[in-house]
């Protein structure tokens, strides 16, 4: 049978979700919890990869075991076994051939930002001071709908056969000193948010205007786009299956 398994995790201590030969990653603590305490090899397939530092509130991932599982028996004592930064939600048995990569439909990250020094946000927030003006922010955002063509946004000398995604949503929500970046998409590019990010902050601070954030997208060049902000701000909030119904 084949489960979905889903999760949560502050991803400060990890080297990311996917294995890395050197580093704790998320998949390799979760797999080896679920090994252990099923008592047999378990793998695990994840619904994308996050990078070092990036954070998780909704993450699923499938493996597959022979019998019936009792999801609040099972979700309880994988809690009370693995570390403080990673909570498990629940167990979802599915047919055989879900897929937590390639039948997510949508996923959406929200990026965190502060802009005053706050003693308790630094590990879930980036700090930036230098004000914002928040309209042009969405304004640019809003261009991110007119194309599909990322690869200005995307990692150099990633394996993707393509950088085509649809974006569905991409807005900025200001609460008093909190800011929050908000995109939805039906895939993401290596490194795609924390870019996005760092060049509607240029908008932002009004060294990049709208027709130069058009023609940094139309140029397909990641050098012309803006920094990549830290990855402490990013969480990966939502997972969407056509499958899985939740309020």
């Amino acid at each position: 049978m084949r489960y979905f398994i889903e999760f949560a995790y502050n991803g400060k201590n990890y080297h990311g979700w996917q294995y890395q030969p050197q580093s704790a990653s998320v998949q390799e603590t979760l797999t080896k919890a679920l090994t252990v305490l099923f008592r047999k090899d378990i793998e695990l397939m994840g619904a994308g990869r996050t990078d070092a530092g990036v954070h998780a509130k909704q993450m699923y991932a499938h493996f597959d075991y022979d019998e019936m599982l009792d999801s609040a028996y099972w979700t309880q004592k994988l809690n009370s076994f693995l570390p403080k930064d990673i909570v498990v939600y629940g167990l979802i048995p599915l047919h055989d051939d879900a897929h937590a990569r390639f039948d997510a439909t949508s996923r959406t990250y929200e990026y965190h930002i502060h802009t005053f020094k706050d003693a308790f946000e630094n590990e879930g927030s980036w700090y930036h001071f230098h004000p914002l003006d928040v309209e042009k922010m969405n304004e640019a955002a809003k261009i991110l709908f007119e194309y599909t063509d990322f690869e200005c946004f995307s990692k150099t000398h990633t394996d993707v056969k393509t950088f085509n995604c649809v974006i569905k949503e991409a807005f900025w929500q200001q609460n008093g000193t909190k800011l929050v970046f908000t995109i939805t998409a039906d895939r993401f590019l290596r490194n795609m948010v924390r870019a996005i990010v760092g060049t509607l902050i240029g908008v932002g601070i009004g060294k990049i205007s709208m027709d130069d954030f058009r023609n940094i997208v139309e140029s397909k060049n990641r050098g012309k786009a803006g920094f990549s902000v830290p990855a402490h701000g990013l969480y990966l909030t939502k997972v969407i299956y056509p499958y899985i119904h939740k309020h």
